[in-house]
């Protein structure tokens, strides 16, 4: 398994090899998808990809933790977290890339 991360500098680089564009205009590309899927987001709106997954928000109760520690019980506030849903295609794929 690798530690290369991949970054919007590779998406873009990715964009101008497949689709042809400038570089300048594969990176404006991929700015502007990535903000409309993270305004979406923002709004509380899921976003799904065919073939890919969803994308969306959930609103966390305020619970009580414990220190694992101390022991000592803790108040966490309430919150909205991104969560993530990979398609059966995306699930099957990186399962395969596991076996070789």
């Amino acid at each position: 398994m690798s530690n290369k991360t991949l970054t919007r500098m590779d998406l873009a680089e990715a964009v101008h090899a497949e689709v042809g564009l400038s570089r300048n205009d594969s990176a404006n590309l991929v700015e502007a998808v990535l903000g409309h899927v993270s305004d979406a987001l923002v709004k509380g709106e899921t976003v799904k990809i065919s073939s890919f997954g969803t994308f969306s928000v959930r609103d966390k109760a305020a619970r009580v933790g414990r220190n694992p520690k101390t022991g000592e019980e803790v108040p966490i506030s309430p919150r909205r977290v991104l969560t993530f849903r990979p398609s059966h295609l995306m699930r099957d794929r990186v399962a395969a890339g596991n076996k070789s």
